[in-house]
């Protein structure tokens, strides 16, 4: 009480000194900002105004206690809070997954990072978010990135009981919305303001209720429960990839830079030159006074803060785990090795028996045993070498993958899902089988567009234009030796009985007789060509270089920076809605072209927005554009306003966008979902 009725005298003061500089202060309007909130103070002058002040200054004094207990208690609550030293502003909130209203996402692979046993239970985490499993290896709760979590992939898992926590919390670093703390019950999110300082890479509990977060560019962060700030100006630009040890002893791994351990104040770096067999560390792993670094090329050991040996050379050890004399290390591609801490340098690995395949993300003592976590399965390791145990039971997913580039909706009802480097999928209506496609032509998908006139489905590749009939069986593939100007298509469209492709060597015109190219000699702005847009006779294309349009396929127009108002050259994408053309870019979001040839741009609309290459569309009531890293952007055609969408995203990269009937198709670099346009409400 004591402490509050201090707290109570500090505010009135301060009222009171402000009522006197109001004293003197001229009547104008000012603005000051302070804890992320804007609040507008209006000076007046008169004794009237000092008099009202100074009597809230006595009754605060009178009722101090109670009030200040309540406004430290709506701060500690409260969404947005700035570091008083560390200058770090980020946001502390309970999570709403109401906000995600009418999503629905499609299941993909599994794809886990960490386990950890948290409750009694397993947890198991990764891109799609988090589950957790019983003693039996049931799913008993998941949460999903997007909907009950933040639309980020988790990377890494710990526990810890906070500062600012009463109870044991789970930890969940994720790439790109910070830290999240889960209680059994509720989830919280420590979100720091800026992008690379919320992109985590690793997570180090202290005993002191801090934890370390490293990053991905920003360093090793602290939160301490009050703020987040740099842990030591020394660190801040790391590229962190793994953090072990203590606030004595700090061991950090690192992209590029090797090994740096911190301690006593000092920092000390072993790279290449001082015995580390590749800068790009991959694990850590401590014993007493000794530290094992995981590299692509083997293990580097540490004693006492200095470096020892290389042992294990011929080891990709991805993740490793100390248990007495042996270092288990896990692979890439060879399972778990076991690596002897008493033999001589360069020896004492060994295979386990029955190696697990895939690669070992993660290795963690458990009990007497030891868990093993692959990108799709956990398993327990004995220490009798007897067969690993599977530990997860889960359930088939409905897609190849969830690195999603391309979509299209039959009339039907039939989803096409193209892949970055997993071919794609068709999906028929109706819950029938699906059909996966992937061979040395159709693996890197970049469009797909469906023509209703002839029932066929054209996808743009890496490696050629892949023609599919209406049964969804693969026909042809036109490449250069067919008339395309390259064989890598970007971009198609559909026009009357042929169609357009365009490549990075220009656009080739299939309308019935010989394929014709257009390129920078015929007028285009750019070869390069990323989009397309076609109504009636109208062509437009989309360059690394601007925008050139087309009439009856003369170039008619070229458009760029220097000579026009778009703000930038390099165009992704392209749609139209009524007499007008919006136009996605690379850096400026998106420029609209009307039916007069002339430029507007959008006041409310974020700056810096990419926007993902052929990942826009339009309906009767909004353009939506999917950025890169910023969500789902959406124009309203009623009201004239942009407004982000980001609850509900597995991902906040958008890469594809689809739509049949008022249901929108939304493709991420981490997932697929659909959701009635209704829910994102379209004024």
């Amino acid at each position: 009480m004591p402490r509050l009725w201090n707290l109570a005298c500090i505010v009135a003061r301060t009222l009171v000194s402000a009522a006197s500089r109001l004293v003197s202060t001229p009547a104008k309007p000012r603005h000051e900002c302070r804890g992320g909130r804007q609040e507008c103070l209006r000076h007046e002058s008169g004794r009237a105004r000092v008099y009202a002040i100074a009597a809230c200054a006595v009754a605060i004094l009178i009722f101090g206690g109670s009030a200040v207990w309540q406004a430290s208690r709506a701060l500690r609550d409260s969404e947005t809070d700035v570091t008083t030293s560390g200058v770090i502003r980020f946001t502390r909130s309970a999570l709403d997954p109401a906000a995600a209203n009418g999503f629905e996402i499609y299941q993909a692979p599994a794809s886990y990072s960490d386990a950890v046993a948290f409750q009694g239970y397993l947890a198991v985490a990764g891109a799609t978010g988090l589950s957790e499993f019983d003693a039996d290896g049931k799913l008993v709760r998941a949460f999903r990135a997007g909907l009950e979590l933040p639309a980020a992939q988790i990377v890494a898992l710990a526990t810890a009981t906070l500062a600012d926590a009463a109870t044991p919390e789970l930890l969940l670093a994720t790439d790109g919305e910070g830290l999240v703390a889960f209680d059994g019950h509720r989830f919280r999110q420590i979100r720091a303001a800026d992008q690379p300082r919320r992109t985590l890479t690793a997570l180090l509990p202290l005993s002191n209720g801090s934890v370390l977060m490293g990053t991905e560019k920003s360093g090793v962060l602290v939160y301490d429960g009050h703020g987040i700030s740099p842990m030591h100006p020394s660190l801040v630009d790391l590229q962190v990839t793994a953090l072990a040890g203590d606030a004595a002893g700090l061991w950090i791994g690192t992209q590029d830079k090797g090994v740096f351990y911190f301690h006593a104040g000092e920092l000390t770096r072993f790279g290449e030159a001082e015995g580390v067999p590749d800068p790009h560390i991959l694990s850590l792993a401590l014993q007493g006074e000794r530290a094992y670094a995981g590299t692509s090329v083997g293990i580097a050991e540490f004693e006492r803060g200095k470096f020892r040996r290389v042992i294990a050379p011929d080891v990709m050890a991805r993740s490793l785990l100390c248990r007495a004399s042996i270092l288990l290390a896990g692979t890439m591609e060879d399972g778990v090795v076991e690596i002897s801490l008493e033999a001589r340098p360069g020896r004492g690995a060994s295979k386990r028996p029955a190696a697990l395949e895939g690669e070992i993300v993660m290795l963690r003592e458990h009990g007497d045993s030891t868990l093993a976590l692959t990108r799709g399965a956990l398993f327990q390791l004995r220490s009798d070498h007897s067969a690993p145990v599977s530990l997860l039971q889960t359930g088939s997913a409905q897609l190849t993958d969830a690195n999603i580039s391309a979509l299209a909706v039959e009339p039907g009802g039939t989803l096409w899902v193209g892949y970055f480097d997993r071919g794609l999928d068709i999906l028929p209506a109706g819950g029938a089988r699906n059909l996966h496609v992937e061979n040395e032509r159709v693996f890197c998908v970049n469009r797909i567009v469906h023509d209703a006139a002839s029932n066929r489905t054209a996808v743009a590749t890496a490696n050629g234009l892949a023609m599919f009939d209406a049964s969804g069986v693969q026909r042809q593939v036109l490449t250069k030796s067919d008339g395309l100007i390259a064989d890598h298509v970007t971009d198609v469209v559909w026009r009357g009985s042929g169609f357009v492709a365009a490549t990075p060597a220009g656009i080739t015109l299939f309308d019935g007789g010989a394929p014709r190219s257009l390129y920078a000699f015929h007028g285009l702005v750019n070869n390069h060509v990323y989009a397309l847009g076609a109504d009636g006779t109208q062509l437009l294309a989309g360059t690394l270089g601007g925008l050139s349009t087309l009439e009856n396929d003369l170039v008619r127009a070229r458009y760029t920076t220097a000579n026009s108002a778009l703000r930038q050259n390099w165009i992704t994408s392209i749609v139209k809605a009524g007499m007008d053309w919006y136009i996605g870019t690379y850096g400026e979001g998106v420029i609209l072209l009307d039916k007069n040839n002339q430029w507007r741009t959008f006041s409310d609309q974020k700056r810096g927005l990419i926007i993902n290459p052929n990942a826009m569309l339009t309906t009767s009531r909004a353009v939506y554009a999917g950025t890169l890293g910023t969500g789902l952007a959406r124009y309203s055609l009623t009201s004239g306003r942009w407004r982000m969408i980001t609850a509900g995203l597995p991902s906040e990269n958008v890469t594809a966008l689809a739509l049949h009937g008022d249901t929108l198709y939304i493709g991420t670099g981490n997932g697929l979902v659909r959701v009635p346009e209704a829910n994102l409400g379209v004024e």
